[in-house]
């Protein structure tokens, strides 16, 4: 398995994989027998290969050169300077769709719009499909969102948080999802280099405590709920009881969802805050 879960070819083995796989384990790479298997299965000819193998030894994402992520069981497309969906935000999409089904959803800060595709895709599986918005401040990330999510429907829409949203969803939002940047400033430099160096500061930086733009998120969030919606974000197990208290502040009701997995590690078990507005 890659860091977000990606399956591997099945085929018969390449007899080049094993060069790929120790130059890639030299290189630091902890699934490097699996991730030597994608890029052998991506690489159209030797040169290609050899480009591949060379950007993924010195630190580029593996999504990045593969051009998806795997996320919620399907295959979201993503490319450099875009930030890569991880494992642990699933339980996001769980933890949505374990919500009453909503008529509208608003997906803030989405990236590559992986996770507000995949509530859409699980709500329509349940006979429950719903209006999708989709919003980022990141022009590479909002051309690889609608790259996922016009062929589902979605709008998408490129600005700063709710600035580029349509006012008319003002009172009508439903499910608020947003996959905020959390990560303390100073903690930017510990990320490791494929994250740190090639993905957006905007999509990692929260701020001096990691919450700076959920402050943001969570005051203009009672704005644009219907009554009884809810808004779910993720954050770090150290940060729960400020964003739970942030919550609160502004007169919305906080739930805290955790992975129940005993295997859970923090690239796989994610904490969601969810904050709900009180019905009329």
């Amino acid at each position: 398995m890659t860091r977000t879960g990606a399956p591997v070819p099945t085929d018969p083995p390449d007899p080049r994989a094993p060069v790929v796989t120790a130059r890639l384990r030299a290189a630091g790479c902890v699934f490097a027998e699996d991730e030597a298997a994608l890029l052998l299965g991506s690489a159209a000819d030797a040169a290609r290969l050899e480009e591949l193998v060379a950007r993924r030894v010195a630190g580029e994402p593996l999504e990045h050169l593969l051009g998806w992520v795997s996320f919620a069981g399907r295959r979201w497309s993503v490319g450099p300077g875009v930030f890569v969906p991880r494992r642990r935000t699933e339980l996001m999409v769980a933890a949505a769709l374990a919500l009453p089904a909503p008529a509208t959803v608003l997906d803030l800060c989405c990236g590559c719009g992986a996770v507000g595709g995949s509530v859409l895709l699980g709500l329509r599986a349940a006979g429950a499909p719903p209006v999708l918005h989709a919003s980022d401040v990141e022009p590479a990330a909002v051309t690889h969102a609608r790259r996922n999510l016009e062929p589902l429907g979605a709008a998408v829409h490129e600005g700063d948080l709710l600035a580029a949203v349509p006012t008319i969803l003002r009172s009508r939002v439903d499910l608020l999802l947003c996959n905020a940047p959390y990560v303390p400033t100073a903690a930017i430099a510990t990320m490791p280099p494929e994250a740190r160096d090639h993905e957006p500061a905007v999509a990692l930086d929260g701020g001096s405590d990691g919450l700076d733009v959920l402050r943001r998120v969570v005051a203009a969030a009672p704005g644009w709920l219907a009554p009884g919606g809810s808004l779910l974000f993720e954050v770090g197990t150290d940060q729960v009881d400020g964003a739970t208290a942030l919550v609160t502040a502004h007169g919305l009701r906080a739930a805290v969802v955790t992975d129940d997995d005993p295997d859970a590690d923090d690239a796989t078990g994610g904490t969601v805050v969810v904050a709900t507005l009180a019905r009329a």
